[in-house]
Order: structure tokens, then sequence, then C-alpha cells
């Protein structure tokens, strides 16, 4: 249960010291947000794998160590969160990464040693690559020195006022902030940014290190070791030689399914009629389209980097996802150009592959993977073939007859056509990468045999189908009740983008009076599932009458609740009234008989609504009752 209220941003910390505990505590919360932190400030020279590293180790050193822990740190002053124990890690971190990026004089400090385990020998871990705007940023940063990096990134990740970033470079041992603070400014705000994938030092990918390096070092102790393995299998096994792999082929040997997989002419093309007669509405009843299906050069450099993807090679996928070469010859979906770059779209039962060029070359090519196992009908009916100045292009299945984008924050507006060309739509809003504040949320709409269907681009290869209604019975966002639900809670999607959701429901399960009569507060569901199964997200959301926005006070990750398999849900919101008074509201799904709060509110209700006096800052736990007796706690 989160509080939504207007008071300032900076809520007042505690004024006696912090338990140790509670920095602890706030360390696992926040992890995440103090490796990302270190990382910003972190000097780029040493590379993106060592920087990784060293952001952790920052981040993982940020408590007393010693058996002489201290159990009470000094009280800390005012943090985004109103939370002491974060205030007091954020400056541990701050000031172990200025230390790391100043010039070694002498012996290094701590913070400036390699960092510690977990190493993995061959690898490097490196975040994902940006588009041009993250580039941009990164190299702009890059120019600056450690202090004015730290106040851009404590005024744009972490929101704080200049006194505020003054007071903490000043803490860090930072001889000129105001000079910091003057440098910082050469560099436009970009918050949404920082906050973006490309500098998540959490979300890593794996590349291997210098191989012809290696491979030189190593090659005469790896023929050694290859000549004894060789000599004690004919010593040790009997004639028949068998072995752990029986009678597979050797690692290097030619494979015919492998030769197969790779070989363009072997590509299954669909014929452009087939899915009118097919038995199901998935990706294996869409036609090869595209004007270069036939250029067997580009279809053999996409085939080759799936299978051997080289270091320059940004590849990317969906959680979950395998990136492994293709089993058979996949199927081919798409060729051709799109905007500035050579695209193939390529399907193997289970994944979609998608490889992008530049037109004059083949350097800076992509690789993205989606799973698509089990889609058919709305989850399979569209698919991103390009990203370029904001906008997305999507190919289209063969069954869509009209498509068109609509804004789902304005209910009331028409959805604009989209021209639609060989399966190809006109370029429309993206605003699953978008940075900044979000005042509209464009969303593709398309209309087909079985009916109208909305998805949402969530920065992966497959849009996110959206539905709305009661989970196990939701219908399609078309209709004007569906779109009213998902207006104020549209921006919401934004925290699902890249997670791997195959679709998201929105269900407006109860409407409660507000204390002072204004109406009416509606609670929504949202609920994102995703293609393999976990990682599930469910969303209460909070908005009253007149709000452009709802807020999201409470969220459950691979929870049951606001779903098929239990469609009940519970939550609840500090809410402050025009007249200055702090009030728990809490709401119930229908059929819920009773509702509780214990901690700092102690109430309860008959039916699914709860209405109690409170002051700001309370923290209350809640609990409801079902007509079948069966209790249920408040979504966290």
């Amino acid at each position: 249960m989160q509080s939504q209220d207007v008071a300032p941003r900076h809520a007042p910390a505690s004024a006696g010291p912090v338990g140790v505990e509670q920095a602890e505590a706030a360390l696992v919360e926040h992890y995440a947000r103090l490796v990302r932190l270190a990382y910003l400030v972190l000097p780029p020279g040493p590379g993106r794998s060592r920087r990784v590293l060293t952001a952790h180790a920052l981040a993982q050193r940020a408590l007393p160590r010693g058996r002489k822990r201290p159990a009470l740190i000094p009280a800390q002053p005012p943090d985004r969160e109103g939370d002491p124990g974060y205030a007091y890690l954020r400056g541990r971190v701050l000031r172990a990464a200025l230390e790391a990026a100043r010039p070694r004089t002498g012996l290094p400090r701590l913070s400036q040693l390699p960092p510690p385990l977990p190493l993995v020998w061959g690898l490097r871990l490196i975040p994902r690559s940006g588009g041009a705007d993250a580039l941009g940023l990164d190299q702009r940063l890059s120019a600056l020195s450690a202090p004015a990096r730290a106040a851009y990134v404590l005024r744009g990740l972490e929101d704080l006022s200049d006194p505020d970033v003054r007071e903490l470079l000043e803490a860090a041992g930072v001889d000129d902030p105001g000079g910091a603070l003057a440098s910082a400014n050469s560099v436009p705000a970009h918050p949404g940014l920082l906050s973006s994938p490309e500098f998540d030092p959490c979300a890593l990918q794996a590349r291997p290190t210098d191989l012809m390096r290696r491979r030189q070092h190593a090659r005469a102790a790896l023929a050694a070791a290859a000549a004894l393995a060789v000599c004690g299998v004919l010593v040790a096994l009997p004639g028949g030689g068998w072995g752990p792999d029986g009678a597979a082929a050797p690692v290097y040997a030619e494979n015919p399914a492998a030769e197969a997989a790779l070989d363009p002419g072997r590509l299954t093309r669909v014929s452009p009629t087939a899915w009118r007669t097919a038995a199901r509405t998935d990706f294996s009843a869409w036609p090869a389209r595209g004007p270069l299906t036939g250029d067997q050069a580009l279809l053999r450099r996409a085939l080759a980097v799936w299978a051997r993807p080289g270091e320059t090679v940004h590849v990317s996928a969906t959680p979950g996802t395998a990136t492994g070469g293709p089993a058979g010859p996949p199927q081919l979906l798409y060729a051709g150009e799109v905007d500035n770059a050579r695209v193939v779209l390529l399907y193997d039962g289970l994944r979609i592959a998608r490889y992008a060029e530049p037109r004059d070359g083949t350097g800076g090519a992509a690789l993205d993977f989606a799973r698509v196992d089990g889609a058919t009908g709305a989850g399979a009916s569209a698919l991103v073939l390009g990203r370029s100045d904001g906008n997305v292009r999507y190919l289209t299945a063969p069954w869509v007859r009209k498509a068109a984008q609509r804004d789902l924050t304005k209910p009331e507006a028409a959805a604009v056509p989209l021209t639609v060309t060989d399966g190809v739509t006109a370029p429309l809003a993206g605003p699953a990468l978008r940075s900044g504040s979000c005042t509209s949320w464009t969303v593709l709409q398309l209309t087909g045999p079985a009916g109208t269907q909305v998805s949402s681009d969530l920065g992966e290869l497959v849009p996110a189908h959206l539905t709305a209604g009661r989970p196990g019975s939701a219908g399609e966002v078309t209709g004007a009740g569906p779109l009213r639900t998902w207006a104020p809670f549209a921006c919401s999607l934004s925290a699902e983008r890249s997670a791997g959701v195959r679709s998201v429901n929105a269900w407006a399960y109860a409407e409660q009076p507000l204390p002072d009569g204004s109406g009416a507060g509606a609670w929504v569901c949202t609920r994102a599932e995703t293609w393999r199964g976990d990682g599930t997200a469910a969303l209460a959301q909070f908005g009253t009458p007149g709000g452009a926005a709802g807020a999201v006070v409470a969220k459950g990750t691979d929870v049951p609740a606001c779903g098929p398999r239990d469609p009940h849900v519970l939550a609840g919101v500090l809410w402050k009234s025009a007249g200055g008074h702090w009030y728990l509201l809490a709401a119930g799904s229908a059929g819920m008989s009773s509702v509780s709060a214990t901690g700092g509110v102690t109430a309860s209700a008959r039916g699914p609504l709860l209405t109690a006096r409170a002051t700001q800052g309370v923290r209350a736990d809640l609990a409801g009752t079902l007509a079948d007796g069966r209790r249920i706690t408040g979504l966290r």
C-alpha cells in the first residue's frame, strides 16, 4: 500500500540515528537504483564491463564492514523516498564512486581496486546498447568531471533540488560543488533516459572477450589436452567405444541439419493464401513478404548471424528467450528495407528473429529475439519491423483488413486509419521507448475476421495485446466502456516495457465514494501476463474524479491475484481530501464480505469497501474475507 497525496516529494527524514538493519533493508530494496547511480557517476574509461562490475562492487560495499560494525548510523538528511537508510547508502555509494573516479596517487583506495568475484573467464558483461539519444548522452556525460556527472545524475535520476545536490556533494568530499552544478548545466536534462534500460547495470548481456588472443595463447594447451583426452578414451573404453555422448558427432563435425538451417534456399515460404484454409491463425500461416525475399546474400547473412553472431552484433532477447541458432530451416516472414535498414524476419516455431543491418554495409548489425510459442489470433497479428525517430512500423498478419492508431489516454477521440502496404503499416508514434513525461499513449488497432483488437508497443518485437474486464471473461478494448477504463491508466504500461509481456488486462473492480463528497474514486487492477509464464505483474491503481492519470498504489509479482486463477484483489491508499484530512481508502473486488486494517490504522467494514481516518505517512496491513470464508491479504 502506497500513499497518494499532494505533499512535497521530500518527506521529512527521521531525526534520530538509523539502525544498520534498516540500512540493510534499504540496500536490498534499492540495490538496482544504487548500482545505476554508481554506474552513471563512474568514468567510462576502463570499459563498460569493468564499469558494470565496479558499480556492483561499490553498492555491495556501501554498508559498514568488519567486526566493529556499529549498531546505529548517524541521522541522515531527507531523501526522495523519505527513507534515511537509503539516504545513508546513497551518500556512501556517491563518495565511493567519486573516489574511484579520481586519479591514483600512491596506494589505491578500496573503491579503486578491481572488483572481486563474481568474474566469468572469457566473458564480459555489458548493459544493453541504446539508441542515438542514449549514446549521445553517455558521450556528453563522459566529457564532464566526476563531480559534474554526479550533480547531473542526482538532479535527473534522484530528482533533487540544487541545494540538496550541493549538500550531498559537500558531504561526499567535493571541493567545488557550485562548479560541478554549473558544469552539469552544459548537458540538457534527459531524466527519462537516465532511468532507461541503456543505463541499467543490472540488465546485462554476455559477450566473449578477445577470442583471437585467447586462441593464440591456448592453442598449444588445447592441442595437448585433446591428445591426452583421446589417448585416455582409447585406453579406458571397451571396443564398442561407448562414451557419455554415445553416437553423437564431434563438436566441430559437419552436421547436415545445422547446414540446412543456414541455407537460404531451404527457408520455408508459405503461400499468400495459405491462411484462408489454415487450421490455426498463427505465425505459421504468414506468407513471405517484402521486396528482398529473393536476395540470397541478405538471407544468408541473416541466417549466419543468427547461428554465429559476431562481437559487433547487438543481440537482444525478451526474458526467457533462447538466442541459439535454429534447429532446422526457419520460416521467412519478411525481407525488405525499412527506413534506413535492411530487415529480415524469421520464425522457427518458437521464436521470432529479427535481423537488421544498415543499408550501406553490415557494421552495426542487430539481432533481436522474441518468444512466441502458443501465439494465435491477437497474439500473432503484428510484429515490429523497425523503430526510427520515435516511430514504429509494424508487419501485420495476412488476415488483417484494416489498421488504425488511437490515443489510449483519449477515449472519446476516434481511431485514425493507417495506410498498409504489403502488410507494412505507415509509421506511428511508439510510446514505449519515449523519454519525459507521459501525455499520450498511441496503440495499434487492427481489424480482421475475428473482430477488432488493440495492441501496444512495449519495446519488443511482439506488441502486447490489451484487454479489459473481469479476469476469465475479459474482452477487447473497443467499446466506450473499456476505453474509459484504460484512459487514466494507459501510461502505467511503461512499467512493463522490455519484460516479455504477452498481454495486459485492465479490470475496473470497484468504485468508492470519497469521504469529502467530491465523487467516487476508481479502482483498477492491471495484470501483465508474460510469454514465459512467470514474471507476471499485477498493479492496483487508484484514480480520482477529473484526474488525468491514476496512481499505482500496490504491486504484486508472480501472484495469482487479479488473474484468471484467482480473480480477487484488495488494495488500499492514503488519500488527502480537499479539506486537508487524511483517510485510508481500501477496496476489494466483488464477493468480499468484509475488509479490515491493522497496524498504523485499525478499522474494519462490512462489504468490499473501507474508509477510515488516518494520519500522513502511516502504514496499515489489509485483509479481506470472501463470501466462502477464505481470507486474502492486500496486494503489495
